[in-house]
């Protein structure tokens, strides 16, 4: 089957640089398209040629209307579109203006990055398991931002261990903040992306966005609070309890964490490891499980987690180091099953 559409203006800004666009369509829907002086082709099997056609009449539709894409989020949203057959291009623009992220403007880039933010808008406790770039910490920040500034919630607490990445820092001069500052950096510059520098430090001054270690969680009730623990693979199972204790009425919990990055000491177990095993199943409990194919950083960081993967699989590497996230490590101390979904899941959303 093949199509032709008219070529004009609004259809050449669709084509993106260097036509990155129209590579991706072809990529993704297994389809060739074909620029010619009298219009736009496009040719392959009957009914991926018609998702092609709709994804880019429903661009052009968009662009009547008077709405502006820019060309960043543009390449976002198709590949959600390729991906999703479910998805359309106004549900996507319209979902991200209709969540307020302060001076931001945020684009789910994959479509398990999409059920991310639908799970934490829909649900009171979700996990986010996956690699390094993935998104996780900053769309967890970017929806806490949206609810506070919704009024949803009346503070902001984010926390993460303060743990080394396999070094020993020793004595920090300081203060208690100046000390703990270097381990939050993380959070803090999602939060200025944001939010105005000022602002941030006002809100802070006043307690309504608190950033402190975890350790300093315990004994807590926290109520009407968006609360994020962030690098939770260092947490211990005893602090994983804890913190999830900690939950108050009207208050969500985002729990992120990189199985594949754990620097806790040899013979430790992770606390992520150990929610996933125990809390799978758990109504009310979503487990969104990213992937290389999510990672939104630099093109080479999705080919470094990629030979990372086969150099585990050609190595029998530790199972708690392995890349294959939809079936998490067992416990290097009891050797028992984890749990995890079947590894063609990709989420296990649990809803009330």
């Amino acid at each position: 089957m093949k199509t032709k559409l008219t070529p004009n203006r609004t259809l050449d800004s669709f084509f993106g640089t260097r036509d990155e666009n129209l590579r991706l369509l072809e990529e993704g829907l297994g389809v060739q398209t074909l620029l010619m002086a009298d219009g736009f082709e496009i040719q392959g099997e009957d009914a991926q040629v018609a998702r092609a056609e709709r994804i880019v009449q429903d661009y052009l539709n968009l662009a009547d209307n008077g709405l502006k894409i820019p060309p960043a989020d543009l390449n976002s949203y198709l590949r959600v579109l390729v991906a999703d057959p479910t998805a359309t291009f106004r549900e996507l623009f319209e979902s991200g203006k209709s969540r307020n992220f302060g001076k931001k403007t945020v684009v789910p880039k994959t479509v398990n990055q999409r059920v991310y933010l639908d799970m934490i808008e829909r649900l009171h406790l979700v996990f986010g398991v996956g690699p390094a770039g993935t998104g996780k910490t900053y769309l967890a920040v970017a929806m806490a931002v949206s609810a506070l500034l919704n009024k949803q919630v009346s503070r902001i607490i984010l926390t993460r261990p303060a743990v080394e990445a396999g070094e020993r820092l020793g004595f920090l001069p300081g203060t208690l903040q100046e000390k703990i500052d270097p381990y939050l950096r993380p959070l803090y510059d999602a939060l200025f992306d944001m939010i105005e520098g000022e602002k941030v430090e006002k809100l802070m001054e006043r307690n309504v966005i608190e950033v402190a270690p975890l350790a300093f969680m315990r004994g807590r009730t926290l109520n009407d609070s968006f609360i994020i623990l962030d690098e939770a693979q260092n947490s211990t199972p005893e602090q994983m309890k804890m913190f999830l204790t900690r939950q108050g009425f009207n208050s969500r919990m985002v729990v992120n964490g990189d199985l594949t990055q754990i620097d806790l000491p040899i013979g430790r177990r992770s606390g992520l490891q150990d929610a996933v095993d125990v809390l799978n199943g758990v109504e009310g409990i979503s487990f969104v499980y990213f992937g290389e194919q999510d990672v939104v950083r630099h093109p080479l960081v999705q080919r470094i987690v990629r030979a990372y993967e086969r150099y585990g699989d050609m190595n029998g590497a530790g199972r708690q180091m392995a890349l294959k996230l939809e079936k998490p490590a067992e416990s290097a101390l009891d050797g028992g099953p984890s749990g995890a979904p079947d590894a063609d899941q990709t989420f296990t959303p649990t809803a009330d």
